[in-house]
Formats: structure tokens, C-alpha cells, sequence
């Protein structure tokens, strides 16, 4: 899967704060993912990530 930094990707399950976009701060081995809506920050493996991700949003 072609996951770039500051892509843009909606998530299967909400974060608890209730929104389901996340931006890629860091691609590699694992994501890490900042929350949209209330900026928390999350490292996830790659294999868990790519599984859950519905959608992937790119500028340009």
C-alpha cells in the first residue's frame, strides 16, 4: 500500500474523540499518526495500520 507523509487517511474505527481522520507524520516499518481533530499523536504498526485504513486523501 502507498502510504506518503501528509497523506490524509479515514480510518475504519474512530479515534475516541470521535473522528476517523488521521494525517501520516512518519511511513516506514510503522505510522506514526496525528488525530485531525484533536491532534494526539499515535505510532501504530504497519501491518495493523493497513488494515484499517477505508480511505487514503493526497494533495496534488
Amino acid at each position: 500500500m502507498d502510504v506518503r507523509v501528509n497523506d490524509i487517511l479515514t480510518m475504519k474505527k474512530p479515534h475516541p474523540c470521535g473522528n476517523n481522520e488521521f494525517l501520516v507524520l512518519r511511513s516506514g516499518m510503522d505510522f506514526k499518526l496525528r488525530c485531525t481533530k484533536c491532534s494526539h499523536e499515535v505510532m501504530l504498526p504497519r501491518s495493523k495500520a493497513e488494515k484499517n485504513i477505508k480511505k487514503i486523501t493526497r494533495e496534488g
